[in-house]
């Protein structure tokens, strides 16, 4: 996988507002919020999109929902709060490692698109 902007924030080339990290993933806020709370969670496994995960990858994406939910507690956002994927270009991914975005702090509507 070629480097990208999320690799360059793992290897520290591109500064980032990193509100968590462990051995497995990091967290930082988007520079482009789409709510008062909107943080990113990516692994530092290079994954593009989530359709390029095998079942090998089982613990990781585990991993990556559970660190978003004790983000969304530590944000104060863990009683309402919204998590996205994106996978491909159609889809709205527009940096190719995986990432699980997490909303919170205003109010959500169905259908989101």
């Amino acid at each position: 996988m070629a480097d990208t902007l999320f690799s360059k924030i793992i290897n520290r080339e591109i500064p980032a507002n990193i509100v968590h990290e462990d051995d497995l993933c990091l967290a930082f806020r988007d520079i482009n919020p789409q709510a008062p709370v909107h943080i990113l969670v990516i692994p530092r496994k290079p994954l593009p999109r989530l359709a390029d995960a095998t079942s090998a990858d089982r613990d990781l994406l585990g991993h990556l929902l559970l660190t978003a939910n004790r983000i969304a507690v530590a944000e104060g956002i863990g009683d309402a709060y919204r998590l996205i994927v994106n996978n491909g270009a159609d889809a709205g991914q527009s940096v190719f490692h995986l990432h699980v975005h997490i909303l919170g702090g205003r109010s959500f509507t169905w259908p989101p698109g």
